[in-house]
């Protein structure tokens, strides 16, 4: 049995990619089982993806904590703890990365025992479109596996992006098809695992009972949520251009579902440990005065004016 695990971002694709690989499989003549998992239903939080796929009927369920094959959309998801990316990670599993750092790169950073690779970036000409990487790394997974032919992956495309229209179709089956040739060197690299069986269920662990006057009150008492760093989801972050900033905080920090737009001497400053980067500010800013620009290059530009400071309770 394959197993495969898709992992990224909300918006980027992983429940669609997950699918195109398993009608894919389908279309093979396989068993198949496909579903994502994922919390929050938010733009930017991680989630996954897995795919199984057999000769046979398969009885396992749930995630896949021994995978064949590990896909990330997402470079930055691979250093963060709560994605699990690396679970389950040996000698046997395959990790195919969608990122603009060399596979050398990343083998260093993470000593990993199996098989690193990372997805092609388009030849000279081309550009990347964020839109269709679920698609790339479905495609790119269709060839790593190695029993999933171009015509099977083409007709699965179709098949799930259909509703959407031709033109997304085609610009999908494109992209799909160009990482599935770009990742023909390593054909077949994915293997199934001899050892077929699941890692074993945990133990059954008995716990004692707290009597409700320990329990209740922390459940329902405010700020016991400080310590959840929700800002870890963002793939865009709001940042706030005082010089055009009309004071009118009432706006933006009434509309920010997080509460994560704090007030003081009458000028909205935004808790970037709790924003998730919904971009609701943005939007609804009258002056706009609240701009979106990437995480990436937000970490590594000065703190912007009204930041807290990480870690700071707010």
């Amino acid at each position: 049995m394959y197993r495969i695990r898709f992992h990224g971002r909300g918006g980027q694709g992983m429940k669609t990619a997950s699918r195109i690989l398993g009608s894919a499989f389908f279309g093979e003549g396989f068993e198949v089982q496909d579903a994502p998992r994922y919390g929050a239903e938010r733009r930017g939080a991680p989630i996954f993806a897995y795919v199984r796929a057999a000769r046979d009927p398969i009885h396992e369920r749930g995630p896949i904590p021994r995978p064949d094959l590990v896909v990330v959309a997402d470079d930055s998801l691979v250093g963060l703890p709560a994605a699990g990316v690396l679970e389950g990670l040996d000698a046997h599993a395959v990790l195919l990365i969608d990122s603009a750092e060399a596979p050398k790169t990343w083998r260093r950073r993470l000593n990993l025992a199996g098989p690193l690779l990372v997805l092609p970036k388009p030849s000279a000409g081309e550009t990347s479109d964020l839109r269709f990487v679920g698609a790339a790394c479905a495609g790119a997974a269709a060839r790593l596996v190695g029993a999933v032919g171009r015509a099977a992956l083409a007709a699965a495309v179709e098949a799930e992006i259909a509703p959407l229209g031709a033109a997304l179709v085609e610009d999908n089956r494109r992209v799909a098809l160009a990482a599935y040739d770009a990742m023909a060197p390593h054909a077949g690299s994915v293997t199934e695992r001899e050892d077929a069986a699941e890692a074993a269920a945990p133990g059954w662990i008995d716990l004692p009972l707290e009597a409700a006057g320990v329990s209740a009150p922390a459940i329902h008492a405010a700020l016991t949520s400080v310590e959840v760093r929700t800002g870890l989801w963002r793939s865009l972050r709001p940042v706030i251009d005082y010089d055009r900033c009309r004071g009118c905080w009432w706006v933006c920090s009434t509309f920010c579902p997080d509460d994560a737009i704090l007030v003081s001497d009458d000028r909205p400053r935004i808790d970037y440990d709790h924003c998730k980067g919904c971009m609701i500010c943005v939007a609804q800013c009258p002056p706009h005065a609240i701009e979106a620009i990437p995480e990436t290059t937000a970490a590594s530009a000065p703190a912007p004016e009204g930041a807290r400071p990480a870690g700071e309770a707010p």
